[in-house]
Parts: C-alpha cells; sequence; structure tokens
C-alpha cells in the first residue's frame, strides 16, 4: 500500500468515529447525520482498500 492510501485510509477513520461520536451526543436529527457520517467514513476505507487489492489482481 502507498503512503498516501495509508494517509486516506486513517483520515476515514477519523471520520468514521467523528460521525460515531456525533451520533452518540446527537438528540434530533444530527444523529442522522452521525450516521451517514460513518457510512461515509467506513464505505471510503473500504473502497481504499479495494482499490489496493485491484491494482495488484492487475499488476499479475
Amino acid at each position: 500500500m502507498t503512503s498516501s492510501r495509508i494517509v486516506f485510509l486513517v483520515l476515514s477513520v477519523i471520520i468514521a468515529l467523528v460521525g460515531l461520536l456525533a451520533a452518540a451526543a446527537a438528540h434530533d436529527y444530527l444523529h442522522v447525520f452521525g450516521l451517514g457520517l460513518f457510512a461515509f467514513g467506513a464505505l471510503f476505507a473500504l473502497s481504499c482498500v479495494k482499490r489496493h487489492f485491484d491494482e495488484q489482481d492487475a499488476a499479475r
């Protein structure tokens, strides 16, 4: 994995954790925003991992 991809993975984990914390502290509609932020962070991290393995398969 390249260093830039690792940086983006770390940033997406931070975004996901901020989303979970926002969802836990919210009382109204911000709960949905926090869960959406968590989903975005998790899906972005998974797409980075998928891109890494797709590049490995293409190199073979």
